[in-house]
């Protein structure tokens, strides 16, 4: 090969490697055109995110968020609100979450017996229950499960306070049950009512012996009142039986008496049917 033709080789490849190298830059060019477009779509959905970002912030108060707001929030609201990425799982979970229900208990707002198993939360009442699973999972049915998915997603957010749970057994011993803690006020009631017909009863006499009509109409008046003030004592006092009686019925269908379980909750490590399926288990979040 002569050396005009070498040269004339080299001159040929250099060309060559250019115009590889532009139509590499050409499809660099394109991919950047097509991220730039992808980055374009992903900023015209932030805004959306951030306008409901807003609604939430403005709609819920966060400084005093309890499990009612929980219960009232969308999925969609719920995901807006709060990062997924800094959730709390694990006995962590269980741990805040024993706690929380504990106090609501305590508070009266939600009605169950809690208890804690190697790797699981159960909470049950006479007719319903839940098992919360450290990863967050919740199954069961009925107004408890009702009232414990709320309590499991606020526990776990970190920004989440638990309170303090109380000690000792939350729930009495059906004989230990009152029937209501009203009763001062139902004597009060009924000293007022008898009061009512003393003073009814002496204008009636002094209508009857002194001829004195208004006085008569005036004693029917506080016989009248002073019946239905009784009538209202009666009927307070035989609602607080009747309200004792069903919290009693209910401890024992717990049988919260003799420490053991309703027959539809599941014994202590028993691995329900629906999670070994792989059927059945939602998280907080899903129904939140």
């Amino acid at each position: 090969m002569t050396p005009a033709e070498s040269a004339d080789d080299e001159r040929g490849g250099d060309e060559r490697l250019a115009s590889e190298g532009a139509a590499g830059n050409g499809t660099g060019s394109d991919d950047t055109e097509g991220n730039e477009t992808a980055t374009g779509a992903g900023n015209d959905a932030d805004p959306s995110l951030a306008a409901l970002r807003e609604q939430v912030e403005a709609e819920y108060d966060f400084d005093s968020f309890g499990p009612a707001e929980m219960a009232d929030m969308e999925a969609q609201e719920w995901e807006a609100a709060f990062d997924p990425d800094t959730w709390i799982t694990g006995e962590a979970l269980l741990d805040r979450l024993e706690a929380d229900l504990r106090q609501r208990v305590a508070d009266r707002d939600v009605f169950a017996r809690i208890e804690r198993e190697e790797s699981r939360l159960v909470a049950y009442s006479d007719e319903s229950y839940a098992v919360v699973h450290p990863d967050g999972t919740v199954e069961g049915d009925g107004t408890v499960l009702r009232d414990v998915k709320p309590s499991v997603a606020l526990c776990s957010m970190v920004s989440y306070d638990v309170p303090e749970p109380p000690e000792g057994d939350l729930l009495p011993a059906p004989e230990d049950v009152r029937e209501g803690d009203g009763e001062l006020g139902n004597i009060v009631v009924q000293l007022l009512a008898i009061a009512q017909l003393l003073a009814g009863l002496a204008l009636l006499g002094f209508g009857v012996t002194g001829g004195n009509a208004i006085a008569f109409v005036a004693g029917l008046g506080f016989l009248v009142i002073g019946l239905l003030l009784l009538a209202v004592v009666a009927n307070a006092r035989l609602s607080d039986a009747f309200r004792a009686e069903q919290y009693r019925e209910r401890l024992r269908a717990m049988r919260a008496d003799d420490g053991e379980r309703p027959a539809f909750v599941p014994d202590r490590g028993e691995t329900l049917p629906d999670r070994s399926s792989g059927e059945g288990g939602d998280t907080a979040a899903d129904d939140a």
